[in-house]
């Protein structure tokens, strides 16, 4: 079997790469995630701003709609919106972080194995 051929110092990097790349997953499908959320907020803002002053404003509440004041809604959904782009930037630099380290990681990964028999190549 494969892995008694490699060196444990070998098998550990390799293990904290394969997490690093999990990571690295986990934190591009959160931004997704506020992304999309923030996509649906503006067209929530859009289509407030077509409104008029009278016309009755409602929102989900769990599984329910309620009233809500305009004005009110507005601010609360430009303040999550101002929330998500701050999540953003921060996942944003976590992103660039994890990518930068993965590249060292399989950079020296990749001399370890050039020094290693060819078989070891392949896994």
């Amino acid at each position: 079997f494969m892995s008694e051929e490699v060196p444990a110092w070998l098998r550990e990097r390799l293990a904290r790469f394969e997490e690093m790349q999990r990571n690295l997953q986990a934190v591009q499908i959160q931004k997704r995630q506020i992304d999309l959320e923030n996509s649906e907020i503006e067209r929530a803002l859009d289509e407030l701003k077509k409104t008029s002053p009278e016309d009755a404003i409602y929102k989900f509440s769990g599984q329910i709609l309620i009233k809500v004041n305009k004005d009110e809604l507005v601010k609360e959904l430009e303040e999550k919106l101002e929330l998500n782009k701050t999540r953003i930037s921060i996942l944003a630099k976590q992103e660039e972080k994890l990518k930068q380290s993965l590249t060292e990681l399989q950079s020296k990964i990749s001399s370890a194995l050039s020094g290693q028999p060819e078989a070891l190549k392949e896994s």
